[in-house]
């Protein structure tokens, strides 16, 4: 992760208008302009369809930052040198006049030709609009130049599956070159996430004892309590498998997993990610009965409130086969982690939003205290991505009283307590990285093609299944997840609740 220095450039948004730009991407270049991260000759270019003009479009932007930057209240200076930068050009995606009409903004905005201006495409359009963007850059002359650097930033999904990633792929290459492409997952700009290299490499408590020996297995969560609220129409397309569980879940899967890089440079790290995604044991499209589940959720209340099923969510087909759920089974085939299970969940309408890594180790013969001790848990490291992000340890101790009575008890670390809560948001960090020619968290095509070869298989062994389990929103999935797990003769773990979460409010104040 080397630190370099931030040239000017032009940051050219394409679906400026869109949600993700309102919620995200406009609060964090607001944030990177309070650290003082964007250089004071940058400029922010609109590419949108709709009908505005820089005044216009300034309005909806500090709207935007005022709704969802995480500052209570927006500095004026701040704003007045993010203002200036702003710019808005009207254009249609499918125009290539349009791509020419940006080329002459972008020499006017940086007093040299397009060719001499470092620029920072970034894609937040719907992937079916990504081909069309691409050849229009190439054709329009915009990716051209050596003596400046020109980025592309394309947000997921990476393709549909792993034939439409590599059409995808050979398209973008047309125009750009690997280390020119930041395929962004927005899990990899998590503190939580980053704090996983930290955590396992620089502490000599946890390196030694990271491996087959002491560890029985992984699980890795990431539920969700929501439904598919407004995008129904992409979720029903893409489902659990594609949605979350073939980027976000392979990449944490991945940083779990991996050997110790030969240093923080972004290759050196990358490299040892494409190993564990390489040393996956292979299975077929028989096998995928016995390693994976999938599920949708039905009606249901939670907290008294009546929730509709998958099926009758906005802009779902009536008769959607889709999961809303995925439970699976891995196994990595090398020296650190041969016979551990890495079991994963993710879903919809669950129990509670979360996502984590929980580490359950080997548990010791207890033949000293097997009298004194209730059903224990197992010693457990858990790292919280979110929303309580902290690490905590889970471990026996001894009941206070005359009696010797043992019970599980937790140490944590509480990410909130320790920083405060102004630390970088995804976005802002995932944004400066590309700025800055870092490509430590974005994925490399290398890693999107093994985790599409393992995601077809398990959804080519689903088309042909008619049904799909259902289970009831604010539980953990079907009774198929537990008993994926429990065959194996082990169960979802349930750590304690962290020791300060009673003093959060649900801001996470």
């Amino acid at each position: 992760m080397k630190k370099k220095e931030i040239e000017p450039c032009i940051i050219i948004l394409f679906g400026a208008t869109g949600d993700l730009t309102n919620r995200k991407l406009l609060p964090a270049l607001y944030e990177l302009e309070s650290e003082n991260l964007l250089h004071k000759e940058s400029k922010i270019v609109a590419f949108a369809r709709r009908p505005k003009n820089d005044n216009l479009f300034k309005n909806d932007v500090f709207n935007s930052i005022k709704k969802f930057s995480k500052f209570k209240k927006i500095d004026e200076s701040i704003w007045s040198r993010l203002k200036n930068k702003i710019h808005y050009n009207m254009s249609e995606f499918y125009n290539l006049n349009d791509y020419k009409k940006l080329k002459s903004l972008i020499k006017k905005l940086c007093s040299k030709s397009s060719e001499k201006c470092n620029k920072l495409f970034y894609l937040a359009v719907p992937p079916e609009h990504f081909e069309t963007i691409i050849n229009n850059i190439k054709k329009s002359g915009l990716a051209a130049g050596n003596s400046s650097f020109n980025r592309i930033v394309f947000e997921k999904p990476f393709g549909h599956d792993l034939k439409s990633a590599k059409k995808l792929n050979k398209t973008i290459k047309k125009a750009f070159k690997e280390n020119q492409i930041y395929r962004i997952d927005h899990y990899l700009g998590k503190e939580l996430v980053q704090n996983l290299l930290v955590l396992r490499f620089a502490n000599s408590i946890f390196d030694p004892i990271w491996n087959k020996k002491y560890i029985d297995n992984v699980q890795i969560t990431v539920a969700e309590d929501l439904g598919v609220e407004t995008r129904g129409n992409y979720y029903d397309k893409a489902g659990a498998l594609r949605d979350i569980l073939q980027n976000h879940m392979m990449q944490l899967l991945a940083l779990t997993a991996m050997e110790p890089p030969v240093s923080l440079d972004a290759d050196d790290i990358r490299e040892e990610k494409v190993k564990v995604l390489r040393s996956i044991h292979p299975f077929s499209i028989k096998d995928v009965k016995d390693i994976a589940v999938r599920g949708q959720y039905s009606s249901g209340t939670i907290n008294s409130k009546k929730i509709k099923a998958y099926k009758n969510e906005e802009n779902v087909n009536k008769n959607s086969r889709t999961e809303t759920f995925v439970a699976l089974k891995l196994k990595i085939d090398n020296w650190r982690w041969a016979n551990v299970p890495f079991y994963m969940r993710t879903g919809k309408r669950l129990n509670k939003r979360v996502a984590k890594i929980t580490l359950v180790f080997k548990q010791n013969p207890c033949i000293l205290f097997y009298k004194h001790s209730k059903e224990t848990a197992p010693n457990m490291l858990i790292i919280r991505i979110q929303p309580e992000e902290g690490i905590s340890l889970q471990f026996s101790a001894k009941v206070p009283g005359r009696k010797m009575i043992i019970d599980s008890v937790r140490m944590d670390f509480c990410h909130e307590c320790k920083f405060g809560p102004n630390t970088p948001k995804a976005y802002e960090r995932l944004i400066h990285s590309a700025i800055a020619g870092d490509q430590t968290l974005f994925t490399r095509w290398d890693e999107v093609e093994h985790s599409w070869e393992i995601v077809d298989k398990i959804a080519e062994a689903w088309k042909k299944s008619k049904k799909i389990p259902q289970y009831k929103p604010g539980t953990w999935g079907p009774k198929e997840s537990d008993e994926l797990i429990k065959k194996d003769g082990r169960k979802w773990a349930k750590p304690l609740t962290p020791m300060y979460s009673a003093l959060l409010d649900k801001s996470g104040k």
